[in-house]
This record gives structure tokens, sequence and C-alpha cells, in this order.
């Protein structure tokens, strides 16, 4: 008899409570991981993420050898596909840390049919600092504004400590059958765009420790300073939160007893916790407006010609054009200038915000189902909290005011001289003028 972890997007052992509750159970352990591209509560992952993926799961691999637990890696269904490993393994009980998405509903159904089978399950919380049904307002209600909502977080019992890596335990069953992660094939070929990528980022949880270690140590002391793109000063966090190679609660301990910036830094942790409980009460966030004023909003319909050069870093305005190819190079781009560009295609280019987001999506080693939509809806103006419509951000102005000796453009847009593809006065007016035609 063993204990079956399903992974998911908590690819590590440290912090990790439904592995430490596995091995406490004093049987084998085995661990899954299921590629699930079929259901229709998937959303297919993009091309950058499959990237980090690989890289992930090849870094877990060797982190749950060490523990003598074996990673079995299957493609299908995931609720088919855990029910039948289970059996494979004979396994008595079922854990896995929760998800808060739309995908939430699927491990009720799995969970219902395993017990209808006699095998326990036990769900863990892993990847949010509070629970999304504690953090309510005093009618019960979800907050919509980011600065109460962290204010009620504030109040709430501290987060629990991060636990330690489990020790090594006997393996349950003999080696069960397993995909190899090659066949999967997430990572490019002809061409092999991921050289970009490859230099400038390591997956897995060993890279992420070192991650929090480098920004505590080196950049937290300037991270005020966080706003101006050619400053090294963010943590670079995001990808390894968003493949759970690292926790929240792990970043919440090793930063909550500092001073200064390190309180400006959680609070960015709870922009992310803002836009998980979000999702999970009103998502999936890329499907919908939130404000559901915005669904008659007269968005254009491009031509191509300007969403690709948004897309491909040539709209003659130096500091978009230098976002996109920094994103298109290295899967990444700095917050400010994301929300540059954004505002640069749905307001400026009058691009429903979803095009984007998309693009996003696909180009991304970040991409989160719950951040990457609940981001654009805020600069779209449509979203919660979300910038109030006539906040269009000028890119001129922009970069002039974050990259004012032009170190950040002049490295990923060298030849930012490309004729610029809107007049920004006019485009700005043609914003306000469709903003005003939604009901109010």
């Amino acid at each position: 008899m063993s204990t079956l972890v399903w992974f998911r997007d908590d690819l590590r052992v440290s912090d990790h409570p439904a592995l430490s509750a596995a091995v406490q159970d004093g049987e084998g352990v085995v661990a899954l991981y299921v590629l699930d591209e079929e259901s229709d509560h998937c959303r297919p992952l993009g091309a950058a993420a499959k990237w980090w993926l690989h890289h992930s799961l090849s870094a877990l691999t060797g982190s749950l050898e060490r523990l003598d637990i074996q990673l079995v890696l299957r493609r299908g269904p995931a609720n088919q596909v855990v029910s039948r490993v289970a059996q494979e393994c004979a396994a008595e009980r079922v854990t896995w840390n929760r998800r808060y998405g739309a995908n939430r509903h699927h491990d009720a159904t799995l969970k219902s049919s395993l017990s209808a089978k006699n095998i326990t399950v036990n769900s863990f919380p892993g990847d949010l600092l509070f629970e999304p049904w504690n953090i309510t307002t005093k009618e019960g209600s979800p907050y919509r504004v980011h600065s109460p909502f962290w204010r009620a977080c504030a109040t709430a019992p501290v987060p629990a400590s991060p636990l330690p890596v489990p020790p090594p335990v006997a393996r349950g069953a003999d080696t069960l059958p397993s995909d190899s992660l090659t066949s999967w094939n997430l990572l490019p070929t002809a061409p092999d765009w991921s050289a970009g990528l490859k230099a400038r980022w390591t997956p897995g949880e060993a890279a992420a420790g070192a991650a929090l270690e480098e920004f505590f140590h080196h950049r937290l002391a300037e991270y005020s300073q966080r706003d101006f793109p050619d400053k090294e000063v963010g943590s670079e966090l995001s990808p390894h939160l968003r493949w759970g190679e690292i926790s929240p609660r792990s970043v919440w301990h090793h930063e909550h007893s500092q001073q200064g910036n390190a309180s400006l830094f959680l609070s960015e942790l709870g922009w992310r916790e803002f836009a998980k409980h979000t999702d999970f009460h009103f998502g999936p966030l890329h499907t919908h407006n939130l404000n559901q004023r915005f669904d008659t909003f007269p968005w254009r319909s491009s031509d191509g010609d300007e969403l690709q050069a948004w897309q491909s870093g040539t709209t003659g305005f130096g500091l978009v054009d230098a976002g996109m190819q920094e994103l298109w190079q290295t899967g990444f781009m700095h917050n400010r200038v994301r929300m540059v560009t954004a505002s640069f295609l749905t307001k400026n280019l009058l691009l429903d915000w979803r095009i984007g987001e998309a693009w996003f999506w696909d180009t991304l080693v970040d991409a989160d189902e719950a951040s990457n939509p609940f981001n654009w809806q805020w600069v779209a103006g449509c979203g919660a909290d979300a910038a109030p419509y006539f906040r269009i951000f000028n890119p001129e102005l922009q970069q002039k005011k974050f990259d004012p000796h032009g170190r950040y453009v002049t490295r990923w847009a060298p030849m930012s001289a490309t004729p610029q593809i809107v007049d920004l006065p006019f485009t700005r007016k043609r914003a306000l003028q469709a903003y005003e035609t939604l009901p109010r």
C-alpha cells in the first residue's frame, strides 16, 4: 500500500504540505505529475511556459529521487489519470495541494470518485498565504479593492511556518510506467528559440531559493527603485512562484521580519494574493470582463499590422518596443513596462485586452491563470480595483521618467528609431470617446 501525491503547480519538496503528509503515513510514496491538455477546464500552456515546465520537472525528478520517491509522468485527462495511477500503486490515500481556479471543481469530483473506491483523499493549502473564504468583508463578500483586502490579510492569523524537506522514504510499490519527459516535446525545436530564456533563467526549486537569497542580500535595499527597468532590483521570483518552486509562505516568513523595503515587497506579494482570490471568486478571469459595463466596449478590429508591430516591438515607441523585445527574447518583462505596453495596446491601439493577455500567456515564463488576466484587466480599466480609464500611460513620458538615460531602451530596442505607428494625442482622445459610450 502507498500514498499517491499529485503534483500540480507546486514543483518543490520543501513546504509541500501534501508531500509532507504522505511521508508521515510511514508507507511508500509515489509522486505523480499529469500533463492535461484535454480536460475542458485546462487552459493549454504557452510556449515559454512549456519550456519552463520541462526544466522544472527535470529538477523535481532529481529532488524526489533523493527522497527515494518516483515521479511518474503521465499525459491525459487528469481525473482519469490520477484514478488509474492510484489503482496501479494500490494507493490507500491520495494527497494534493489545493488549486483555486476553475479546476478546483474538478478536484472535488475526483475526490468523490476516489472516496467511492475507499481511497482517502486529503487536500492542503500550499499556493496562497490565506484561504479565499477566510478573507471577506464584514458582509461576507469578496473584496474588490486591494488596499482593504490587504489590510484584512494583515489582521488574519499569520500564515503557518514553512515545512522542511521531508526525510527519505521507502517506495511503496514497484517502479510504475512513466512517460519520458522528452516525449512530451515541451522544448522548442526547428528552430530552438530558447537561447535567451536559457541565458536568463534557471528553473527549479534550488534556483528559486538562490533567487530569494540574492534578492534579500543584494537587491532589497534598492527595491524602492523597482519602477526603473534598467535597475536590477526586482526579486525575479514571479516564475518560481508561478510554478510553485517556492511557496509564498516561505517568502513571507523570510521577509516579514524585515523593515522598510521588505514591507514594500510583501505588498507586491499581496497583489498576487489579491489576483488569486479574485480568480477564486469570479474566474476564469481570461474569459470575461469583471466590470460588465465593458461588455459593450467598442474595441477596434485590427487589420493585423498594428498588432504585429506591437508583438514584434516595432511600434516606434522606445519603451514599448524594448519591453516587447525583452519579452520575446527572455520570456519576461519588467513590471512597469508591462503596464505601459498593455496600456498602449488597449488604449492607443484600442484592441481588446484579451488579445494582449493571450500573447503574454504564450510568451511569459511566469504566465499565471489568475495574475496575467487580472493585471490586463486592471490596465484596461475593466478589472478589480482597476486603474481609472482615463489613466492612459504615455509611453514617451514614461520613458523620460523611468528610463531617463535610455539604458533599458538601448539594451532591448537599439533600433527603436522605427516610425511611430500612431499619434498619441489622437489615440488618447479616441480611447476616451470610446469609454464615454459605455452605460453608466
